[in-house]
């Protein structure tokens, strides 16, 4: 089996995640995760801002970004879909220890 060079989300959507994830994330770390240029991490943000699908502000020295959940996806095909639906499916929650495990689970955890 061969290791597949390509991916199915884009690095738009790909640091879309990552801001989802971390809204203080640094664009070096963007960059890292996503195996860019900063620079190039940089140009990601940037259309994102340009286009309405995060919002950009200063928190002291780092930036701050807020993903508009409500924005619909860009492909023609999914406009009946918005980001924040996007964001849950591919497991955007910080909020794991929300998630409901059966008992069966919780009981297998406990035993790791």
């Amino acid at each position: 089996m061969t290791v597949a060079n390509w991916s199915f989300l884009t690095n738009h959507g790909r640091a879309l995640l990552c801001i989802g994830r971390d809204p203080t994330v640094r664009l070096r770390d963007i960059a890292a995760n996503l195996d860019i240029t900063e620079r190039r991490a940089h140009e990601i943000v940037t259309d994102l801002v340009g286009a309405g699908y995060i919002l950009k502000s200063k928190d002291g020295r780092r930036n701050r970004y807020e993903v508009q959940a409500h924005m619909p996806l860009p492909e023609p095909a999914s406009r009946d879909r918005a980001v924040g639906d996007m964001l849950k499916l591919l497991g955007n929650s910080r909020r794991r220890s929300s998630v409901r495990r059966s008992p069966s689970a919780e009981r297998r955890r406990s035993q790791i």
